[in-house]
């Protein structure tokens, strides 16, 4: 991916109106970062401070605290400020030892899943 000098440009602008305010920020591996935006270059690498990652299974969610948090632009798939952190009301908050359990049981049910595809494949049963 190149970037000409427009492009950053443009990105240093859009970004610059997010400096000190709570910010969502969605990673390329699915991470979904909060913090509030400090600095940003013209490679869109950022700066949280105050920075947690909320993990979601089913219902549930944990903010995992992180601190300072320096995320490289090349990461970042999309950039939203936060004006209130309102979540639909089904929405339960929980320990982080409690997602951690909530992903493993999660997990496990995939994989459980796909091996039952496998023996059914294998069965050749139409």
């Amino acid at each position: 991916m190149s970037w000409s000098v427009t492009d950053a440009i443009f990105l240093s602008a859009s970004l610059a109106s997010y400096l000190d305010k709570k910010l969502l920020v969605l990673m390329r591996d699915d991470r979904k970062l909060l913090g509030k935006l400090r600095c940003f270059d013209q490679y869109a690498n950022i700066v949280l401070e105050g920075a947690s990652e909320r993990i979601t299974v089913g219902d549930l969610y944990s903010d995992i605290p992180l601190g300072l948090y320096i995320i490289r632009g090349e990461n970042v798939v999309l950039v939203g400020e936060l004006d209130k952190e309102e979540l639909p009301l089904h929405m339960i908050k929980v320990s982080a030892t409690e997602i951690e359990r909530a992903q493993k049981g999660e997990k496990e049910a995939a994989d459980l899943k796909g091996t039952m595809r496998k023996r059914m494949e294998f069965l050749d049963i139409d």
